[in-house]
């Protein structure tokens, strides 16, 4: 796909869903044995184009994520290139057995992309918003995970993912004008975080939506006289644990994660920090442990503290009682 100043923009109006069904009709024009597999999603991944242009390509399950995940790997197992797509809860814990058995346990090559994570959908309540799939899936040996920070990153990390050789969970969290983070081409490598701001005082890691609130409270944290590293870890699985181990020259450490704090990227680094020697403070940041009630995405955004404007809040009182 050509990345340019516009097309940059059009991704990021759309959004990261609807910016799947663009690289997957891209990628099934390279890839012969590329097949899309659906749970009843079709126009709410964008797919409705692909399943038109390439029917023999496009397998609809009908709203049945157990058998989504076996069907793909069926697929997986005669060499088919196999994307499966649902909302995030329905693609990861309805189908969790089926996750670990025929994808970790059988290491059968399936790419899974959760649509809506985070609190996207905060109307429909926590039946369809998804606060645990990343501390679900990171416990099932040999998966990957991803989380693009952008609508530009949901391409390069689907593009990327079709090429690993295990199973893969690509989680799109964020709306429709899903703010811009990359606005230029970039090097992106499945494990390996990006630094996209130098400090000395203060080390963020974020994820997904949060990758641009961050760089807003980065620009907020500067008027303050304080500087930070802001760290995209878009692969959260397996984490870079040198990016980690650099963290340390920080005299504080943040994670920010639209996930729950247990589980999720801030207990990635965690447990990296715990085979490290005088480590910095750990301040993670995200939704703390408990289910509200639904609502629109922005109104829960800020209720559980992930605007740039709370986030900030909470940074300075932990860095000033260091």
């Amino acid at each position: 796909m050509e990345i340019n100043e516009k097309n940059i923009k059009v991704w990021s109006i759309i959004g990261s869903r609807a910016t799947f069904g663009l690289v997957a009709l891209d990628l099934a024009k390279k890839i012969n044995n590329l097949i899309v597999l659906t749970s009843d999603v079709s126009t709410s991944a964008g797919l409705d184009r692909y399943r038109k242009t390439f029917p023999e390509k496009y397998i609809d399950t009908g709203i049945a994520e157990q058998n989504l995940i076996g069907i793909a790997a069926g697929l997986a197992s005669e060499n088919f290139n196999v994307l499966t797509t649902t909302f995030a809860p329905f693609q990861t814990m309805r189908c969790c057995e089926q996750i670990k058995v025929n994808l970790g346990y059988m290491k059968q090559k399936v790419c899974m992309v959760g649509l809506a994570s985070g609190l996207a959908l905060g109307t429909l309540g926590f039946t369809h918003s998804c606060i645990e799939d990343v501390g679900v899936l990171r416990s099932i040996p040999g998966l990957t995970i991803i989380s693009p920070a952008d609508s530009l990153e949901t391409i390069k990390a689907i593009e990327a993912a079709v090429k690993l050789k295990g199973p893969c969970y690509v989680r799109l969290s964020g709306t429709s004008n899903n703010p811009v983070v990359y606005n230029k081409d970039y090097e992106f490598e499945v494990g390996k975080a990006v630094k996209l701001t130098d400090g000395k005082d203060i080390t963020i890691f974020c994820s997904g939506t949060m990758v641009y609130q961050c760089l807003e409270v980065e620009k907020k944290l500067k008027l303050k006289n304080i500087s930070c590293n802001v760290i995209n870890v878009h692969t959260i699985k397996p984490i870079d644990a040198k990016s980690v181990e650099e963290a340390c020259k920080s005299k504080l450490i943040v994670s920010v994660e639209e996930h729950n704090i247990i589980g999720g990227l801030g207990s990635a680094v965690a447990e990296n920090l715990t085979s490290l020697k005088d480590t910095p403070k750990l301040l993670m940041l995200g939704i703390k442990d408990n289910y509200s009630k639904g609502g629109e995405y922005k109104f829960l955004l800020n209720k559980h503290r992930l605007t740039s404007e709370k986030i900030v809040e909470d940074v300075i009182f932990n860095y000033n009682s260091l």
